[in-house]
């Protein structure tokens, strides 16, 4: 009797542990943002005939975005030219909300994310300019600070002679839902 009670005791305090472990590494995303003070936004429409996300099985396919500002409009200009590394690393950064306020809007509640899977980041820039990747960190940091572990991702960053509208960054993401 006294061997049972111990295995049974064994196996509590086991499952109490593994359910405390588990719990602890959880992150809810919705109040992470608002602890970080980030409000997401309605976005801009898709300028042509395509989709801002597309879901297929476990993965979202996210369109191209551009830094849109919090009350309308995006940020404008050319890295090297008109925009410092660090005005384009917040654009970066803006680029980020927007991309999450679509998957949002697309998935329901942000928690359902497994993890940032690929990313491509594109850099509005001058011929002379060589510091795409920094510029695009202003994404990759964020999504590490709303995701931790799971923000981390696969990534390029580009350099182009422009991009739509004369925007400084456009970024596309696939992202890995819960099953």
């Amino acid at each position: 009797m006294i061997k049972l009670f111990h295995s049974i005791s064994f196996t509590m305090i086991c499952l109490l542990f593994a359910a405390t472990v588990k719990g602890q590494g959880a992150t809810d995303v919705e109040a992470r943002l608002a602890e970080l003070g980030i409000k997401l936004i309605q976005g801009n429409p898709p300028t042509a005939n395509y989709l801002k996300a597309v879901q297929s099985g476990n993965y979202v396919y996210l369109s191209g975005h551009g830094p849109d500002k919090p009350e309308g409009g995006q940020v404008i200009g050319k890295l090297g030219a008109d925009l410092t590394v660090e005005e384009g690393t917040a654009a970066a950064r803006l680029v980020g909300i927007s991309l999450l306020s679509s998957l949002k809007r697309e998935i329901g509640d942000l928690n359902r994310v497994k993890r940032i899977v690929k990313v491509l980041g594109m850099v509005n820039a001058t011929p002379d300019f060589e510091r795409h990747s920094q510029v695009i960190n202003g994404f990759s940091d964020l999504m590490v600070e709303v995701f931790g572990e799971s923000g981390k991702h696969a990534r390029s960053s580009v350099g182009l002679s422009s991009l739509p509208s004369g925007i400084p960054v456009e970024i596309e993401m696939i992202v890995e839902l819960k099953d």
